[in-house]
This record gives C-alpha cells, structure tokens and sequence, in this order.
C-alpha cells in the first residue's frame, strides 16, 4: 500500500484525525525538539499499532517527511523518486511490485499523470487508486492515463471534503475562480474559507 505517514497512522493504529490534532498542536509537542517528538511519536505509535495492521510505502520528494514517518513507525519503506522527472528508482520499483493501493490525499495540484503511469507502470498485482484531488485542478488526464492501465474512474461531485484554510484573500480568490473555471460551485466550499477535494476511485474494470 503507498500511502503517506498521516494515512498510515489513521489506517494502522488506533487513534484518530482529531486526537491527532490534539496531539500535534499541543503546547508539549510544540515546544519539543525534532528528536524529542520523534521519540515521543514512535513509542506513541507503538503502542497503538493494531494487530492487522498492513505494510504501507510512503512516496514524497520531501525527504524529511517520509525519513521521519519511517524513523517512528508509521513507514515499511520510504521513497523520494520525484516520477515528474525520472522513472522509479528500483527500490520503488521492487516495492510497488506488493502494492495493491495507491492513494493521493489533498493533492492534484503539482502531481501529473506523468506520475501515475510510472507507478502503475510498475505494480505487479491488480491495484486500486484511491485520490482525494482538490477542486481547483482537472483530474481527468489522470483519469485517462489510468484508464489506459485497465482501471475504470468513478467520482461523486455532490461530496466534498474540506481541506486546510487558505493563506490569504488571494488564494481564495484564486480557488474559487479555478473550481468556477472547472465547472465547479464554491458556495459553501471555497466561498467560506477552504480548499475542498473529490474523492476519485479507480478499479480495475471487469466488464
């Protein structure tokens, strides 16, 4: 499964997104050095890893982020290939080889199909993708690459799901101009405050 270090703590372990803001945003945590939390975080962790958990590969050019979801134990493996320039390494190569999940959280915005056809490009196995794309950006060059490797898109626009609060009046203004560009509506997405995200699920067609 390639998932990143949030997915993977939600997905293994018993805790939940808003324990992990409690946690995280914290005055302890705040005040704890990279080390310290890390040491915190992986003795956290290990104590709430369920007995089913699955293997789960995390892929992000921000090498810090994923050597430190693998450093507490929310990684199996950890890999910084940017597939927007160069083909898998082969190490990712061998480990996509077991994926049976792909997934892409809040993102769409700098992640082309580029990437997606060197992951499944590489998988050995039937896999399924799983993208939460936010609204401002056209997923369906992904959508035709996928289709491509055998796997059918299926979307639902009357269900957004909030993602972080914009910067500053200029992002929003841009988010909202993007979604309507698109054929979006913002009212009560990007209009109050947010970037929101589909959630586009890709299976292998058996028809």
């Amino acid at each position: 499964m390639l998932l990143d270090g949030i997915n993977a703590a939600l997905l293994n372990h018993d805790v939940t997104l808003a324990e992990m803001y409690e946690r995280y945003t914290s005055p302890a945590c705040r005040t704890m050095s990279t080390a310290e939390l890390a040491a915190r975080d992986k003795e956290f962790y290990a104590e709430r890893r369920r007995p089913d958990a699955v293997p789960v590969f995390g892929l992000d050019v921000a090498a810090p982020a994923v050597q430190y979801a693998l450093g507490v134990g929310l990684l199996d493996a950890a890999f910084t290939d940017d597939l927007e320039q160069s083909p898998p390494s082969l190490g990712l190569r061998r480990a996509l080889a077991e994926v049976g999940l792909l997934t892409l959280t809040g993102g769409g915005s700098y992640i082309t199909a580029r990437t997606f056809r060197a992951l499944v490009d590489s998988v050995r196995r039937p896999v399924w993708v799983s993208a939460f794309v936010l609204r401002t950006v056209s997923y369906h060059p992904i959508v035709r690459a996928l289709a491509a490797h055998g796997l059918s898109t299926t979307v639902d626009v009357a269900h957004t799901y909030p993602q972080r609060l914009f910067t500053d009046e200029r992002e929003q203004r841009y988010a909202i101009e993007a979604v309507r560009a698109l054929g979006g509506d913002p009212a009560g997405c990007e209009e109050d405050g947010r970037f929101h995200s589909l959630r586009y699920e890709s299976r292998p067609d058996t028809r």
